[in-house]
């Protein structure tokens, strides 16, 4: 079901599961602080727990519940901060507080900032971050399209009309304090 970004945003509030096109694919998305809203994504998607999510902003200001930046130096913010070539999703050091929904097995958070128009206009009228997992059943090939999203998740689902970005790829994961790539 096409919807606008006023109507998703309402989705989101309402703690439902969504899909929204990013830099490369269409994303599964709710709201990180709805707990039970993030147990339904990862059922829907079929995905292991213990691998956790990605949380995409368009900036910082929207990822301070779930970031410890204190233990962030500030000579590695400005690696976060500034624009890949690539979409680039970091991982950074997570409050204590963070649900293992949200983080897996892991002490860290993925997080991407993102600069897709859409997402961008969506985040700023939920006024929040988004969960970001690709918008398929695992093992599944992601959904490109609305029509893909509404094959694997029926024609009911609310979709965020909208185009993709002009990657040809999923974004790289780097570790922000080794920078190693980890996808």
């Amino acid at each position: 079901m096409k919807l606008n970004h006023q109507q998703i945003a309402a989705r989101l509030h309402q703690g439902e599961v969504v899909a929204y096109p990013t830099e490369a694919v269409f994303g599964l998305g709710c709201d990180p602080e709805n707990l039970k809203a993030v147990e339904n994504l990862l059922a829907l998607k079929q995905r292991d727990v213990r691998k956790g999510l990605i949380l995409v902003a368009p900036t910082l200001e929207f990822l301070q519940k779930f970031v410890d930046f204190s233990a962030i130096p500030k000579t590695l913010m400005h690696r976060l901060t500034t624009p890949c070539e690539r979409a680039t999703t970091w991982i950074v050091p997570a409050l204590a507080q963070v649900s293992p929904l949200l983080r897996g097995q892991f002490s860290t958070i993925a997080i991407r900032l993102c600069s897709h128009p859409d997402v961008v206009q969506l985040c700023e009228i939920a006024q929040m971050p988004l969960v970001s997992t690709s918008a398929n059943v695992s093992g599944q090939a992601p959904a490109l399209s609305i029509a893909d999203v509404e094959t694997q998740f029926g024609s009911e689902f609310p979709v965020l009309q909208g185009d993709l970005g002009g990657a040809t790829s999923p974004s790289q994961i780097r570790d922000l304090f080794t920078n190693q790539q980890l996808r």
